[in-house]
């Protein structure tokens, strides 16, 4: 920062400033933890010397506070790679089994929807294919926030769900599926060169809400990149010029999430990513008949109140991820 030339990227010295923002909120809230243990500390000997149980109470009460503050700074810790800090994009796709499937995708979006509403983030639909009779074929959501890409990073996968069918006249219980996909939204600071020669732009009549206009002109967007295969689409927009630039944002942040994939694959040595997350490799299951539990089968965590989980409630199941080395 001291440098003579620093501000003339105005994009690199943004990104240097918030980097630096964010290690010095986090030191000063450790140091400032310590302190206040510290002061506790000299407090409960005096309370014991003077047998105060009212002033012992109390600092305990105080300890469980620091408690919460010195976990949220541990998990930041945990989201310290350098998409960690990134908005990000929630893709969910309804799996095999008409209806009930599209409504188990439905239930999915609303339970993210309600996860950034409770954390005070900005969220967006960016597009939606409605069911056939209900729920979602489809729909892409933007969320923005203080590290939503680092929290929601190992959401990516294939999402169970056991119930008794309120569709079913005869009341039987359905196993549903639905695919989820979380990829970072990149800033101006990430290069992604996309070639005109690799694309194919397509044009048509949104199916969402949005009035008269939306029903009569062709302004929703797909954009599929030849290379890769991968497919982008925007319809939340009234002007195809924006649900255009929408899509060339998501290209970029897709195209971007494949290579970091590719090279972990690389790494590790685990093959393709998308295999990770195919059909029979749920990573989450969701019990509602004949017993009431939510239990991720990576961690082994479980919660025997899918209500509150399908509520948005899922900071437990997100914790345990992240604290998870495999």
């Amino acid at each position: 920062m001291l440098d003579a030339n620093f501000w003339q990227d105005k994009v690199t010295s943004a990104n240097i400033i918030k980097e630096k923002k964010k290690f010095e909120n986090l030191v000063n809230s450790i140091s400032d933890t310590k302190k206040k243990l510290n002061d506790l500390d000299d407090l409960y000997q005096l309370a014991i010397k003077e047998n105060n149980q009212d002033i012992q109470t109390e600092i305990f009460e105080n300890v469980k506070s620091l408690e919460k503050i010195v976990k949220k700074n541990e998990i930041l810790c945990f989201l310290s790679n350098d998409t960690d800090t990134l908005d990000c994009y929630i893709e969910i796709h309804a799996g095999a089994g008409g209806t009930e499937s599209q409504d188990w995708a439905n239930m999915l979006r609303r339970m993210y929807l309600r996860w950034s509403d409770n954390k005070e983030f900005k969220s967006q639909l960016i597009s939606e294919h409605k069911g056939d009779e209900a729920g979602i074929k489809s729909s892409i959501i933007k969320v923005e926030g203080d590290y939503v890409f680092g929290w929601l990073k190992k959401e990516s996968g294939i999402h169970r769900l056991v119930r008794i069918s309120p569709f079913d006249s005869g009341a039987r219980r359905h196993t549903s599926f639905a695919s989820v996909w979380v990829y970072p939204v990149i800033d101006e600071s990430i290069k992604v060169e996309i070639l005109d020669k690799d694309l194919r732009i397509d044009t048509y009549r949104s199916s969402g809400a949005g009035g008269q206009h939306v029903n009569t002109t062709d302004s929703a967007v797909r954009v599929t990149h030849l290379p890769t295969k991968i497919v982008v689409q925007c319809q939340n927009e009234r002007s195809q010029h924006k649900n255009k630039e929408t899509c060339m944002n998501m290209l970029k942040a897709r195209l971007y999430d494949f290579e970091l994939k590719k090279k972990e694959a690389e790494v590790q040595n685990f093959g393709e990513n998308k295999s990770e997350i195919g059909w029979g490799h749920q990573i989450r299951s969701y019990i509602l008949q004949p017993y009431r539990l939510v239990k991720d089968n990576r961690t082994n965590y479980e919660n025997t109140n899918p209500d509150k989980v399908l509520d948005g409630y899922i900071d437990d199941f997100l914790e345990k991820s992240l604290y998870q080395t495999k």
